[in-house]
């Protein structure tokens, strides 16, 4: 058990109590309508997110008709479907590239900063050293660095990869090791009581403990890592989401253009579903 101190501030991933209480973990909103038991309550709530979806759209639909606005301005949402409908074959090829650096750089990005999240940890003094450089990549817009990562390493996948590890790195790192620090110092003291070495009290107390904050931190380096992997492809590059949106933009091709924001927005759910779904598997039992 976790005591109530501790529990206020370590965030958690409750699985569902079965009584009719809701679930309450770390998110951004609750997702029971879409991830809780089947019931009338549940139903009730996926119902009302149709309902809601169905008024946004349609009214959205008549207000731009029924003004005129003409679809280089802002398309309805019957165009953009069409639009998603009959260009995605042309759009997939270049989703699949923006996965590639997406997946790559994030994998780098997210091991790096799990490794300096635990040596900084363990180390103190490493982190007074590599805390500045740390905030450094944080307040600096990554954007910024393609154009010379691109005079550097051409305009193929490297310089985007490294872009979306250096976006995603330190927001995992930065989260971890907010996780590590906050564990129960009596329970620390107890495990080096019974001969724990520091490693073993690493891996069975710090790091168990630490999950919660450690999930929310590579949930968050997913989102910026895709978030700068479309910058960096809008920058520069011949291919991937980003440098569709500048080409339809160029051409003034909104319709495919809004389908694009249509398809980043589906991805950046899905990152967060996937990382809420890790959390309730396997940083719930603190509930």
């Amino acid at each position: 058990m976790v005591d109530k101190q501790l529990a206020d501030k370590i965030p958690t991933f409750e699985r569902g109590r079965g009584n009719g209480q809701a679930d309450q973990g770390v998110s951004i909103t609750n997702w029971s309508a879409l991830m809780g038991r089947g019931g009338a309550r549940q139903f009730g709530e996926i119902l009302a997110i149709i309902l809601v979806a169905v008024v946004m759209i349609g009214g959205a639909e008549g207000l731009l008709r029924g003004l005129n606005v003409p679809q280089y301005v802002m398309p309805p949402p019957s165009a953009i479907a069409v639009a998603f409908y009959t260009d995605f074959q042309f759009i997939w090829e270049h989703l699949l590239h923006t996965l590639v650096e997406l997946s790559a750089g994030y994998v780098l990005g997210a091991v790096i900063g799990l490794i300096l999240a635990a040596v900084i940890t363990q180390f103190p003094f490493i982190e007074k050293i590599v805390a500045p450089y740390i905030l450094m990549l944080i307040t600096m817009p990554m954007l910024a660095l393609v154009p010379l990562l691109i005079l550097r390493f051409g305009f193929g996948y490297e310089p985007r990869i490294i872009a979306v590890a250096l976006a995603s790195g330190p927001m995992v790192m930065i989260n971890s090791a907010t996780g590590f620090r906050r564990v129960d110092l009596a329970k620390i003291a107890l495990a080096r009581s019974f001969g724990a070495s520091t490693f073993q009290i690493f891996l069975k107390i710090r790091v168990p403990m630490a999950l919660p904050m450690i999930v929310v931190g590579l949930m968050i380096g997913a989102i910026f890592g895709l978030l700068t992997a479309v910058g960096a492809e809008m920058v520069g590059g011949g291919f991937g989401l980003g440098n569709r949106l500048t080409t339809f933009s160029s051409m003034i091709q909104m319709p495919q253009f809004f389908a694009v924001i249509l398809i980043l927005s589906f991805l950046g759910i899905l990152i967060y579903v996937i990382f809420f779904l890790i959390g309730k598997k396997w940083a719930s039992w603190q509930a």
